[in-house]
């Protein structure tokens, strides 16, 4: 894992949560793609993921820690070997980018994110 890259944050509205990211803590809007707003938290990515129905504290979408690696398939082999039981196997999330979901022991959803290095 080279470093935490995003916190994902589940919000029912992205336009209720927004001013108070943005305008109250001050942090710079990087872009919006939809149902996601991505703001800069100064070495982090901070990202007000769209979830309209949020759940209750263990939703899924409510918390989502993103750990940014250099590649997705030896991050994933590497995790496995140690362990790690993914609930999401390696998937195309953006044209150059993949995501693979697992859990911590207190169920906290974690993911690796990078791109595909082999072909």
């Amino acid at each position: 894992l080279a470093k935490v890259g995003i916190i994902m944050l589940g919000v029912r509205s992205i336009e209720n949560a927004l001013p108070f990211y943005r305008d109250t803590l001050g942090l710079p809007v990087r872009f919006a793609v939809e149902g996601f707003t991505f703001l800069d938290g100064g070495g982090v990515t901070i990202a007000l993921r769209a979830a309209p129905n949020l759940g209750e504290p263990g939703d899924v979408l409510r918390t989502e820690v993103v750990f940014e690696v250099d590649d997705i398939d030896a991050a994933y082999r590497s995790l496995k070997a140690r362990g790690v039981s993914f609930r999401i196997e390696p998937r195309v999330v953006t044209p150059d980018r993949y995501a693979a979901d697992f859990r911590d022991p207190d169920g906290h959803v974690l993911s690796i994110f990078g791109p595909r290095t082999e072909s």
